[in-house]
């Protein structure tokens, strides 16, 4: 397994932190390259090799990527799940757009671009052989925006950060690295299907769906509350508690259940940041809330978690 690495533009002056940031992207992903608006750009990524993965997670302000073919001796797919922020992708003719919780799947043998909002996504390449296994239609469904809103898209997009919680770790282990791509290539088939099934509740879904990304991206707003969410997403204060009620919960709970999990998540993702400034990144304005909260959902106090000490996947339960 390869070990988990970590870059930051933070010691870089801002005049060589384009240069920086696509010397960094080239030797990830060959013939990858970005395009940033100015000295003002910023980034953190990180990249892990598990198995036939080979993957990165990257935060960023606002740029434009692109990557020229690569040559491969084993035909190879990339898949981009958007996290948070939006990101628009083209290859060949096609076209998609994707909101949090999304992906998309295409070929690295072509050309491609993305411009994307400032984002936090998760890039992975893998070989075509063992996804074609599980779904033949692959080919037909390159370039097509796989919604997050699907009960196998949520599951997808928790396992793969679920994965970056382990980075530091997951021992030496082929058996579990073996397992992992297994799930992997089994919850990427599953998550596909599910976005191509047709409903009888389509403009309920998209409801759903718009209402979630729209809190997904503002996260880290202290403000966000009900009335927000009805005034961001022009609807009224009793259709977003309805969309709650459907799935078991409430807009406050949610809230404060996604903030947490993303804490959990960046407390092992950023050992350099503090954990005050973690929950006030997150719209905590009272460690000492944060750390009860943290503790009740995931069983183990945030500097614990960071540790190792936790419970490995409560964040799932």
């Amino acid at each position: 397994m390869g070990e988990l690495h970590r870059f930051y533009t933070d010691d870089v002056t801002p005049p060589n932190r384009a240069r920086y940031w696509n010397e960094l992207a080239d030797r990830v992903f060959a013939g990858t390259f970005i395009n940033v608006p100015g000295d003002d750009f910023t980034g953190r990524m990180l990249t892990w090799r598990v198995g036939e993965l080979d993957m990165i997670r990257a935060d960023s302000t606002r740029s434009a990527v692109g990557r020229t073919p690569i040559a491969h001796d084993n035909e190879r797919l990339i898949l981009h799940l958007q996290c948070r922020g939006t990101s628009v992708h083209k290859q060949r003719n096609n076209e998609c757009s994707l909101e949090p919780g999304d992906f998309v799947i295409a070929s690295p043998h072509l050309p491609y671009s993305m411009n994307l909002t400032g984002h936090e996504m998760l890039v992975v390449e893998f070989p075509r052989a063992p996804l074609v296994e599980r779904f033949p239609g692959v080919d037909d469904a390159l370039l097509q925006r796989m919604c997050g809103a699907t009960p196998g898209g949520r599951v997808f997009h928790d396992f793969l950060l679920s994965l970056w919680q382990q980075g530091e770790r997951a021992s030496e282990d082929s058996e579990w690295e073996t397992g992992v791509n297994t799930v992997f290539y089994d919850l990427a088939a599953l998550a596909m299907r599910g976005a191509q099934r047709p409903t009888a509740e389509v403009g309920e879904a998209d409801l759903r769906r718009r209402v979630l990304a729209m809190i997904s991206a503002d996260l880290e707003d202290p403000a966000l509350r009900t009335a927000s969410i009805a005034d961001a997403c022009n609807i009224s204060v009793r259709t977003v508690q309805n969309v709650f009620a459907a799935i078991g919960t409430t807009p406050t709970a949610h809230i404060l259940e996604q903030r947490l999990r993303r804490a959990a998540d960046r407390l092992v993702a950023r050992p350099d940041a503090s954990i005050t400034e973690i929950a006030f990144e997150l719209g905590f304005n009272d460690s000492a809330y944060f750390t009860r909260c943290f503790r009740q959902q995931f069983g183990a106090a945030p500097r614990d978690w960071r540790m190792g000490r936790g419970p490995k996947f409560a964040h799932e339960s």
